[in-house]
């Protein structure tokens, strides 16, 4: 199970609103819902989780570029909504490293061979990509340092994320009109 939440900060405190997240399919469009969040450019914190597996925060400020967190990118991995969050720089990889074979999706059947190894092969190609993300934290861990909450706090997070993040913002009354 999932929620997913914006908190926006504002003159006032912080507001929260409900977001729904199946529109959603790149880190782009995340971060431009984020901003019709907050009109004024003011922080607006996108905070995820999946039940006791992991949790994201993506944090937009104005027009700069979001600042990502995500507590396991392994776990966070086999979730649409985590793929979001796991970007090529996140991940440390270079998205040009690819081999200009594999980039031109040849299965072994352009010269009349069989294709009953294509799901062996499909598999094995899951797997690879999967080694590739590292179990446990990813990202800006010193995301939410200057609103209270430091890299330690941050990363001995685990269950209810979004709720201790809330509380260590002073919004969890906001955030609790919203689940």
């Amino acid at each position: 199970m999932y929620f997913a939440a914006l908190l926006a900060r504002t003159e006032d405190g912080w507001e929260a609103s409900d977001t729904e997240l199946d529109d959603v399919e790149t880190l782009s469009d995340l971060a431009d819902l984020a901003r019709e969040a907050s009109p004024d450019e003011d922080t607006v914190l996108v905070l995820i989780e999946q039940e006791d597996a992991w949790f994201g925060v993506v944090r937009v400020d104005g027009e700069e570029d979001p600042r990502i967190y995500v507590s396991d990118a392994a776990a966070a991995a086999r979730s649409s909504y985590g793929e979001i969050l796991l970007t090529d720089e996140l991940l440390g990889r270079d998205p040009d490293d690819g081999d200009v074979l594999d980039a031109l999706d040849l299965d072994g059947t352009e010269d009349g061979e069989s294709d009953e190894d294509d799901d062996d092969a499909e598999d094995g190609a899951a797997v690879a990509g999967a080694a590739d993300v590292p179990h446990g934290p990813v990202g800006d861990t010193l995301i939410l340092d200057d609103l209270g909450v430091s890299e330690k706090e941050l990363r001995l997070m685990s269950t209810d994320a979004v709720t201790e993040i809330a509380e260590s913002l002073g919004a969890s009354e906001t955030l609790e009109t919203v689940r």
